[in-house]
């Protein structure tokens, strides 16, 4: 797979959006690092929204100096950025590491929510979110299963026509299938849903990855793809008939894919994203080849989202040893994602 997640498209787009997460986490620190590293990393323009003391403080944790200065609006972003982090907003709370709390969680949230208010209104081009603690936000009044719905839900979109990408420099993975357990899936996977997700998938990353037509591998449910139906019937029964009638459709299709196969390295290059049946079919492969650099993208929102492709960490924050690459790799691709959506040769 050629992941082109380098060399974003030379256009002017409004700054970035980024919401803090949990500050007890890793979050706040690796876009301190982020920050520091900017110039190196060629990082497009972005904000921080609130917590600039919790900011500061997660910068001194990694022994870097940040100076932080506090906006009034998105555009002034662009002004100040060079020298300093812009902040807007003055919420903020005193985090203790390591300890989430219901005051973190709030601004947490108080983040998140005013981030992707600025992506929507197209004051920011782009929204990227640090990682939360999700039990802690729902004693705050966050009723999502996770950030990805609360976006959808922002956006006025269906939570399953917001789809989970992870995206890194070897590999971009879909699972058709999320947070449900193993025993589930094989009712789950339907023709419906792998046409659904496969057109969503193809649509975005021709807008915001440069990629048309794009190059889908869809995997088996079962070992050996079924074997012929020796070992399962859902490749034969429904994931072959999605596969064809999506062909018929245009769509640059393959598959079924024995799983433990595609992955290996002389194979990534024939495709440019797996749609796998399930979490983990889609995410152990990510995750080994590309465990400091993955990237969250949620495809088919009329805005631009990633995210690091981890969690809160909060057993290290503040120990100055949870790498910044994914982050970093995030604020990259959005950037990118946006220029690209900008670009009038861009397929909507």
């Amino acid at each position: 797979m050629a992941a082109n997640t380098n060399g974003a498209p030379p256009l002017t787009v409004s700054p970035l959006a980024v919401s803090l997460g949990d500050p007890a986490g890793v979050g706040p620190e690796l876009f301190a690092q982020a920050w520091a590293v900017r110039h190196e990393e060629g990082l497009a323009p972005f904000f921080a929204v609130g917590g600039a003391d919790v900011l500061k403080a997660a910068a001194r944790s990694r022994g870097i100096d940040l100076p932080v200065v506090r906006i009034a609006a998105p555009h002034e972003a662009a002004e100040v950025f060079a020298e300093a982090l812009p902040v807007l907003g003055d919420e903020d709370a005193q985090a203790r590491l390591g300890q989430p709390d219901r005051s973190g969680a709030a601004l947490a949230l108080h983040s998140l929510t005013h981030a992707t208010q600025f992506a929507l209104s197209g004051a920011a081009s782009a929204v990227v979110t640090g990682p939360i603690a999700k039990s802690k936000l729902a004693e705050v009044g966050f009723t999502q299963p996770g950030q990805t719905e609360f976006l959808a839900d922002a956006c006025g979109v269906a939570h399953g026509d917001a789809v989970m990408m992870l995206a890194g420099p070897n590999l971009r993975t879909v699972p058709l299938t999320v947070h449900v357990a193993l025993s589930q899936v094989p009712a789950l996977v339907t023709r419906e849903l792998i046409e659904s997700k496969a057109r969503i998938v193809a649509r975005a990353l021709a807008r915001d990855f440069g990629l048309s037509p794009a190059r889908i591998a869809i995997t088996g449910l079962n070992p050996h793809a079924g074997e012929d139906g020796r070992m399962g019937r859902e490749e034969i029964e429904t994931i072959a008939p999605a596969i064809a009638a999506l062909a018929a459709e245009g769509l640059a299709v393959t598959g079924p894919h024995p799983a433990d196969a595609l992955f290996a390295a002389h194979e990534r290059d024939r495709f440019d994203v797996a749609l796998c049946m399930y979490h983990d079919q889609a995410l152990v492969p990510i995750k080994t080849l590309d465990f400091d650099a993955g990237v969250n993208v949620t495809l088919g929102l009329p805005i631009v989202r990633t995210s690091p492709d981890h969690g809160t960490a909060f057993g290290i924050a503040g120990r100055n040893v949870a790498s910044a690459g994914a982050t970093i790799a995030a604020i990259r691709m959005a950037g990118q994602c946006a220029a690209r959506r900008l670009s009038p040769e861009t397929t909507a």
